[in-house]
């Protein structure tokens, strides 16, 4: 049995079966339940979550209603072992009987924790076996089809900011086995999707010119040049120009970069030594 939260809200059955609640609300309690496993979401929470400041006289009763009726999916689908209570009460509220193996983000998030560690231990292998196992549970935005309160909203935007440091971490191994020519299409994938992440096309500027295409690699500092001109105002930081001159100076594919920034490293959880290039975001 799985909750799966990455993409559209469903959970997967001991038996492979796929379902969801078709009442909103429902989902997205369960979902806030299913990011803190075992541990008990009060009654006031779910409330805030559901309805925010605009609840109505019956939402406690309609929170309790909302548990009979999830509880009820459970046993008529047979999502799990019919002794194993999956929605418990707990004061002050109820909670998901789960392990974090049964929740796609709480997979998600172990995976990239122990890609990170990998990494940093000198064991890149290991590192890119854990980020293909953690990408490839990305099926879309994460809570796709749940109109989202408070709480959910920091949970979606913490789970983002971890897959595009997952990403990041993607690319480092990447660069570190040499495997400049294979990135290229996800390169531009990343900077499709991510335009103002200057890490990403700097990335992409490098991999060009290590890739022996430098005159792209000079049209795709262009293209992030104008971008971020029109968008922000602003010139690229002072690590991506100065990429631009090595590449404008270079008489080969070599490039000499700095190291990623401490606050993004910091970030990744990578230390100095094992932090891979990078320009600046």
């Amino acid at each position: 049995m799985q909750f799966n939260l990455i993409g559209p809200f469903e959970i997967t059955t001991d038996d492979g079966r796929e379902l969801a609640p078709s009442a909103p609300r429902i989902r997205q309690m369960l979902a806030l339940l299913a990011l803190q496993p075992r541990e008990a979401v009060s009654i006031d929470a779910l409330v805030q979550e559901l309805w925010a400041d605009d609840a109505p006289p019956s939402a406690l009763k309609i929170v309790h209603t909302h548990v009979s009726q999830a509880r009820r999916l459970f046993t008529d689908e047979a999502v799990t072992s019919p002794d194993r209570d999956l929605l418990v009460t707990r004061a002050p509220g109820y909670l998901l009987q789960v392990n974090d193996d049964e929740v796609d983000v709480k997979c998600f998030e172990g995976f990239v924790r122990r890609a990170q560690w990998e990494f940093a231990e000198g064991t890149p292998d290991r590192a890119a076996d854990f980020l293909t196992r953690a990408l490839s549970l990305w099926r879309g935005p994460v809570l796709g089809d749940i109109s989202v309160g408070s709480a959910l909203a920091g949970w979606t935007a913490r789970v983002e900011e971890l897959r595009i440091r997952a990403l990041e971490l993607h690319v480092e191994v990447e660069n570190h086995f040499g495997r400049h020519r294979e990135l290229l299409p996800e390169l531009r994938t990343l900077v499709s999707d991510y335009p103002l992440h200057e890490w990403f096309h700097g990335q992409l500027i490098s991999a060009l010119h290590r890739s022996g295409r430098r005159g792209e690699a000079l049209e795709a500092y262009g293209d992030l040049y104008r971008l971020l001109k029109s968008e922000l105002g602003l010139a690229p930081s002072p690590d991506v120009r100065r990429l631009q001159t090595e590449i404008l100076n270079a008489t080969g594919n070599e490039l000499t970069l700095a190291p990623r920034p401490r606050a993004v490293r910091e970030r990744t959880g990578l230390p100095a030594a094992r932090a891979a290039v990078a320009i600046a975001g």
